[in-house]
């Protein structure tokens, strides 16, 4: 079992540089072919345009400038793959929203590379809606990686969070190319302090690890009650590890016509300390 094909967002963010090693390093590991995608985005025109001549002028130089900025980081993708040793690699530049780009794009690539959106970036509330958007609706699992730090490996230490729903065995099934490469596996299950502590419940558990057995990742299985929020408790463990990546369901509900990130997938996604594959 193996990744064929990973997409990493190309921007011009400071971000993008530890994002892209980081891909690079996975499609050389696993061997696979590696997209690097530059949406444009959607052109945001003012309302009043007057130091343009005209509206027109105005939308034709700034469709001009988001063009040369998704060639300028096309060509460094490029540049970056040929200097690391990618066999297999090429840039898309799409005039396209963000978020549409990277969920219609993920349908013909097996993992999705993003950034966790930077709290204090000028950008943070558009940032963290797209990696929230493409979380949500990608048919693909993502792979977010934190704003801060640089991350040699992925994978060689797992924490998966488990609590027996579609989305956390769906996280469980979209990881286990990664998983099957680990030296270390834990499969957690949290409870409340005080929680009646249930056979079934065990059983449960020893399933899951008898199944990733059977795909050959040897795990660690343990139920642990905690009165920290899943978000908190899930970064403890996995610094308790030394893990280098943590797998989860994203969890979703809905607010009126929108479908929103539940409170422990956003708590995630904005205290992450570790490359976290998510999968909704």
């Amino acid at each position: 079992m193996n990744y064929r094909s990973l997409l990493v967002l190309l921007d011009p963010s400071a971000a993008c540089a530890v994002r892209l090693q980081l891909a690079m390093r996975l499609a050389r590991e696993r061997d696979c072919h590696l997209v690097g995608l530059a949406p444009t985005g959607l052109l945001d025109v003012p309302p009043d345009s007057g130091a343009a001549s005209s509206l027109a002028d105005y939308a034709a130089r700034a469709l001009d400038a988001v063009r040369e900025q998704a060639e300028r980081a096309a060509q460094n993708f490029r540049d970056e793959c040929h200097a690391a040793g990618v066999k297999s690699f090429e840039s898309v530049i799409d005039e396209a929203d963000k978020a549409e780009s990277l969920v219609r794009h993920a349908h013909c690539s097996d993992l999705v590379v993003l950034t966790q959106a930077a709290p204090k970036a000028a950008d943070h509330r558009s940032a963290q809606a797209l990696v929230e958007e493409v979380v949500l609706h990608s048919a693909r699992p993502t792979l977010i990686v934190p704003h801060a730090g640089r991350f040699e490996r992925v994978g060689a230490k797992a924490l998966v969070a488990w609590d027996d729903t579609r989305e956390a065995a769906r996280a469980l099934s979209d990881a286990l190319p990664i998983l099957c490469h680990a030296s270390q596996v834990q499969l957690v299950r949290w409870t409340s302090i005080g929680a009646i502590r249930d056979a079934a419940l065990q059983a449960r558990m020893d399933a899951v690890q008898h199944w990733l057995m059977w795909h050959g990742v040897s795990s660690e299985v343990c139920i642990e009650a905690t009165d920290l929020g899943i978000a908190d408790a899930m970064l403890s463990r996995a610094t308790d590890l030394g893990a280098d990546l943590i797998v989860m369901g994203a969890y979703g509900h809905a607010r009126w016509a929108q479908r929103v990130l539940g409170g422990a997938t956003r708590g995630m996604l904005a205290s992450m300390t570790v490359p976290v594959l998510m999968s909704h």
